[in-house]
């Protein structure tokens, strides 16, 4: 049987150990069988020591990018410490669901989110071809040229390519599938209601949904506490759900 392994990434203060812990509870309660869990991070102080810790693998980017989603690009080197099939999660995901067919699903190709956008920007335009990079997949020690081709070309891909997933879709759009559209939701997009009935109405948890990812605000504890922001229309009462699945 194929290794399985589920990655994610871990560095500066923004989140804290506990993310990681909880994405680790989270995948044992919804992953059938055996996996490896596996976190490249610059301090594993407090993380669970069922997890593997080992330092972020470089791949020379600039001090400016070092604290962003460049760093993903690190997990396409070749010589990792990784066989098989990795599933890679941003910490900020809030496990709902099983998570047995991720690692199933068409395994020759790189799974990936298609990226959202607002509704009104695809109404006379189709959607963009770009992955979500917050819930990937991709086969340890058999991609490198992504990072072959970073590396070539690393200064036009700094200046030209923002945000940094689009970089990565760029490297691989010949291997990039999405996963069906209703495995992983967007708080953002699919859970908190629109204005006004965000004042009004706790998001919600779409049906099928296994994996909600909040990229940018608000982070799952603001969610879960309810969320002001900065705009109207990005508040949302407390999500009560999130203390189920995010523990």
């Amino acid at each position: 049987m194929t290794q399985r392994n589920i990655v994610t990434l871990k560095w500066g203060d923004r989140y804290d150990a506990d993310y990681v812990n909880k994405l680790l509870r989270a995948s044992k309660r919804n992953l059938k069988g055996d996996f490896r869990f596996v976190c490249f991070t610059d301090d594993a102080s407090d993380i669970d020591p069922a997890i593997e810790t080992f330092p972020i693998p470089d791949i020379d980017i600039p001090e400016r990018q070092i604290g962003t989603g460049w760093r993903k690009l690190c997990l396409f080197r070749d010589d990792l410490p990784l066989e098989g099939l990795c599933l890679f999660f941003d910490l900020d995901i809030v496990i709902t669901g099983p998570l047995d067919d991720y690692f199933t699903y068409k395994t020759d190709n790189i799974a990936i989110i298609h990226n959202w956008v607002h509704w009104r920007k695809s109404i006379f335009e189709k959607r963009p071809e770009i992955g979500n990079s917050s819930v990937f997949r991709w086969r340890a020690n058999k991609h490198a040229h992504v990072v072959e081709q970073y590396l070539s070309e690393k200064d036009w891909a700094l200046n030209t390519f923002s945000p940094p997933q689009s970089y990565l879709s760029h490297c691989i759009r010949e291997h990039m599938i999405y996963w069906p559209e209703g495995w992983v939701k967007s708080f953002k997009r699919h859970c908190r209601p629109t204005f006004p009935l965000n004042f009004i109405k706790e998001p919600k948890l779409p049906r099928d949904a296994s994996i909600i990812a909040f990229h940018g605000k608000p982070d799952p504890d603001e969610a879960l506490a309810g969320y002001k922001g900065n705009k109207i229309h990005h508040r949302s009462l407390p999500t009560k759900w999130i203390q189920k699945h995010w523990k």
